[in-house]
């Protein structure tokens, strides 16, 4: 995908900061910026991902809500992970 140039003001320590980090890492400063975009785009858009899993499975069980401690448990017979 073919990228876009924008113009963006930082207040100077933010400047110098994100330019240290970008030297750190060995990228430029515009690739930092966009691995930090990305990132909080993607973390914004992570709960609602995590709403679709709910109500996919069945498990016949009408207790589930309230023992699903027990229900985990029993699934994994190993005493150190009780």
């Amino acid at each position: 995908m073919a990228k876009r140039k924008i113009q963006i003001y930082l207040d100077p320590e933010v400047h110098q900061d994100l330019k240290e980090r970008a030297r750190a890492e060995a990228i430029s400063l515009s690739e930092l910026i966009r691995r930090v975009a990305k990132d909080y785009l993607r973390k914004e858009a992570a709960p609602k991902d995590y709403l679709a899993i709910v109500g996919l499975g069945q498990s016949g069980k009408a207790d589930i809500s309230e023992k699903h401690d027990n229900y985990l448990a029993e699934s994994f017979p190993d005493e150190n992970i009780h």
